[in-house]
């Protein structure tokens, strides 16, 4: 299979449990893993390093962005290296959403949609 052909990538990008969806993939995607993951990346992680960095000067704003983006690929881990790599994009647009809002809910939220997307291009 060639490496560039949109269904390699499709496959690298999705793994196995995006390909074949059951309800309980479904809830976990939509529901638990934005408000789980953006409670303790956006809320706890990144509202930490906001006030850490605040008090020290430096890089006040870009600091917390970049760590809690990367945190957030690497929760990603047990995906595969092609995941973690995909979802530091959106990782960085959550935590610039969070920088601007303070509101882990609107980040879960988008977050949702996000998943949402990506069930709608993995889902056979």
């Amino acid at each position: 299979m060639n490496l560039i052909s949109p269904l390699f990538i499709q496959q690298a990008m999705c793994g196995k449990q995006l390909w074949a969806v059951d309800a309980t993939t479904m809830l976990r995607l939509l529901l638990l893993a934005p408000i789980l993951e953006e409670l303790v990346v956006r809320a706890g992680l990144q509202q930490y390093l906001i006030g850490r960095f605040y008090q020290s000067g430096i890089n006040a704003k870009l600091t917390p962005v970049l760590l809690s983006a990367t945190a957030f690929s690497v929760l990603h881990m047990a995906s595969g290296w092609v995941v973690v790599l995909a979802v530091f994009l959106p990782g960085l647009l959550l935590a610039m959403m969070y920088q601007a809002t303070r509101d882990w809910r609107l980040c879960a939220l988008t977050h949702a949609v996000f998943n949402g997307m990506a069930l709608g291009v993995c889902m056979q």
